[in-house]
Formats: C-alpha cells, structure tokens, sequence
C-alpha cells in the first residue's frame, strides 16, 4: 500500500469537457494513520431493496429447520454459495396490505405500496395519493447527506402506465417502492442509459438523435479524462492503480452494453410478449442494472437502492426458461399443477438474477473486504401466496455481512404475523439510522442483528 502525504478526499472526481467520473475507494483515499491501524476506519454500509411480484410458492421457499446451519430449498438453490452471508427470516406479515372493510379488491397494488412503507395505502385513481415514508427513504434521508445521490430507484418494467392499474388504485402505487413523503411516490427508472447518465452525466438533450450524435462523437466518458487519469495513475501505489483499472473496466463495460443494447432497440425483432425497455431480454436487463447498482456503490454515488424486478400484476412472460406465459395469470393457478410448475420456475429465474448481483457484489473490493461484506440486501416481496393474495408470511431474505452488523447462515422464523416494520426498524438500527418505531412496527428483530 502507498501512504500519500496528502491522502486523496473520498469524493474525488476526474473532469474534463463536461464529463466527471467518480472513483471507487483507493488506499491513497485513506488517511496515513488510518492506513498504518492506529485509527479503525469504519467501513460505509449500503441498503439495497429486490423485489418480486405476484407471490412466491413458499413451499420450495421456506426451510423447515431453523437456527443456524441454514437449509437451502430449491428455490433457494442459486444463491447457496453465499450461505454465509444468508438470513431467511420467516412469519412476517403486511398487515397494512390486506383491505379495510369496504375496500374490497386491490391487494397488488396495496402489496407494493405498503411494502417498505408500512403504511395502508389509500385508494384512489387521483391525486390524493397516500401511503407513508418508506423504509429507504429514511435511510437515504440519513445516507444522502454523505453521497451525491440520496438513492436510486429502479425498476425492469417501464412506468408508462397511468390511471389504475389494480382494481381503483392508481398506478402509482404499483410503480414505485420509495415514497419520500406520505404522498410523494418517487418515480422508478428502466432505461439503463438514463441511470447511467443520472451517475455519471451526459449531454442535456434527451432528443434521441441528439443521444445518438453524442455518442458517435464520445464514446466513451472516459476519453475526455484520460490525461487526468494517467498524472492520477503515476501518483497512486501498484493496489491502488490495480483497483483502479478494474473499477474502469467495469465501466468501459457497462458503456459497451448499453450502446449494444441502443442499437439492438433500433432492430425489427420477432414478436416477443411485453418486452421492456433496452436490452431486449429480461435478463440482460436485469444483469445491466444491477451492474449499475454496483457501479453506484463502488463509488459511493449512492448508499441506498431499490429495484422492482417486476410491478405488482406484472403480465411478463418468460419464453426463455419455458414460461410463455404471463405471470401474474399464473399466479391465480387454482391449484393447476402445470401453472404451479411455470411459477416454481420463474421464482428460481428471479433468484437467478439475485445470484448474479451478490456475485458481483463479492467480487468487488471494498476497503479491508468487498461490497457484499459490506452490505445489506432485502430480497422479498408484498404478497406470498399469489393465488390467494395472502399479504403473510412474506418471503423475504437477508443478503450480505452489513459490516459484521448482520448475522448469516441461518433461518429466523418469528411469530406469524409479525409486522415487517419490526425488521425495517433493525436493518435501519445496522445502516446507522436508528428510529424509535416505524409504521406499524411492534419492536425489532433482535435475533436478526449481532448488534
């Protein structure tokens, strides 16, 4: 390791011609006597929210034994590699998802909005939206002040519907997890392009032609630094440049996927069932914005995302693993052992998508371990039973070391209808953000956290 004299502020920026390019954490970033181990340099923790849509079938979800030496089910069967930075926590329940008397149907829209919320939605088409604070915005409210961006909302299916997408609920509530206020749902992004550019800018235009202008001209952000980057190179140590070049090829990377995936938008393509946004392929465009998450951590733009891996009611299709059917229909299987197969598959191909994010977060290095040691992510969703539009014992798994904050291997089951704003108070107590209650929240999830 090379100990500068003046170590390098943690938000350095390379900036030329309108571009800027923000840098992971270096050792050159770090202050001599924190590098030498007289000080301990705590390591910065990031939130992350998966969320999947219409139910999962629990019963290749859930394990049977509890304690530590957690059980991977089938379902599960991606991820097992990453036992031990896994926490399946069992028996929670979105009480303020289930109707009010009157209210009749609707239970998509209130699973979503009452997700990370805790709150009951109020149903409306109009305007007069309500549901409450979610559980990253108070995160990000905290976070934000140290990163350039508060937090990052994505999604994989776009958000051009409006009116009601679920039975007199606006589409709002189906759109979103994050609610920065009680009434102020924020929009969630699908087009990678856009969050790249909200990460790392581009021109001003959103002209389509004027895009395309910019990137026959530049393709590459990095082309305007590069005489920075290499006085900044000969000035850093041999671990320093090494992680350096890495986080740059990760970039270079995302860049040549998205312009990949722009020109494959402009293809006549054969019919496909609801396709969404750039690339063409859920998968692709799963992979593409968790790398953008990753790249968002790497170099602290933001501590705190979301990402909906569908909208509640979602009619995706996936003819790639053998599903051409719509998923929300089959989640109404009515017991049809074919629908039931077609659902198991598509809960296996979501944690699919899971493994590769937390891959890509173990192979990042962060400070003294990598991005996953360092984080935590809540994968799960509003509603387990999608058959029934049963808002309890929701499927939800814990994922990364949050610092050693967060115990893994292991399944907590609590009290079936616990509310899930007893876990939102306890992964807001790991991020440093500690609350006294949270929406309906009873207490904490003390078994869930080493401290």
């Amino acid at each position: 390791m090379m100990i500068l004299k003046k170590h390098l502020p943690r938000r350095t920026m390379l900036r030329g011609l309108g571009a800027a390019v923000a840098l992971p954490l270096l050792d050159g970033m770090v202050p001599a006597l924190t590098a030498l181990g007289r000080t301990a340099a705590r390591p910065v923790r990031r939130l992350g929210v998966v969320y999947v849509p219409n139910g999962v079938w629990m019963d290749r979800w859930t394990p049977t034994a509890v304690g530590p030496g957690l059980e991977i089910t089938p379902t599960l069967e991606p991820v097992a590699s990453f036992r031990r930075h896994l926490t399946v926590v069992s028996g929670l329940s979105s009480k303020q998802a289930d109707p009010l008397p009157g209210e009749g149907g609707g239970d998509h829209a209130r699973a979503s909005g009452a997700y990370l919320t805790a709150a009951h939605p109020n149903k409306t088409e109009g305007a007069d939206l309500r549901a409450g604070v979610s559980m990253d915005q108070v995160a990000a409210q905290t976070l934000g002040q140290q990163t350039q961006l508060a937090s990052l909302e994505l999604a994989l299916d776009p958000n051009e519907l409006v009116g009601a997408c679920d039975a007199g609920y606006s589409c709002a509530y189906s759109n979103t997890l994050s609610w920065r206020t009680p009434t102020t749902p924020l929009p969630s992004e699908s087009d990678p392009r856009a969050v790249f550019e909200r990460l790392f800018g581009s021109t001003e235009s959103t002209d389509p032609a004027v895009r395309r202008a910019r990137l026959q001209e530049d393709r590459s952000v990095l082309d305007v630094v590069a005489d920075k980057l290499s006085r900044l190179q000969n000035e850093l140590g041999a671990g320093d440049r090494a992680r350096l070049d890495e986080y740059l090829e990760a970039i270079r990377s995302v860049e040549r996927r998205i312009g990949l995936a722009e020109e494959q938008s402009d293809r006549e393509l054969p019919h496909v069932e609801r396709p969404a946004g750039i690339p063409a392929t859920f998968e692709e465009h799963a992979k593409l914005m968790f790398d953008l998450q990753v790249l968002a951590y790497q170099t602290d733009m933001t501590r705190v995302t979301t990402i909906m891996m569908g909208r509640e009611v979602s009619s995706r299709a996936f003819p790639e693993i053998g599903v051409p059917d719509a998923h929300h229909p089959l989640s109404h299987h009515q017991g049809d052992e074919v629908k039931i197969a077609k659902l198991i598959k598509i809960d296996l191909y979501h944690v699919e998508m899971l493994a590769y994010y937390l891959q890509r977060l173990q192979e990042t290095a962060d400070g003294d371990g990598t991005l996953l040691d360092h984080s935590v992510i809540l994968y799960g969703g509003g509603m387990s039973d999608g058959n029934s539009h049963s808002h309890a014992g929701l499927p939800t798994l814990l994922a990364g070391g949050a610092a050693g904050a967060l115990k893994g291997d292991r399944h907590v089951r609590v009290k079936m209808d616990t509310p899930t704003a007893n876990l939102y108070l306890t992964l807001l107590d790991i991020m440093g953000v500690p609350a006294e209650t949270f929406g309906d929240s009873t207490g904490r999830l003390e078994p869930v956290a080493v401290v």
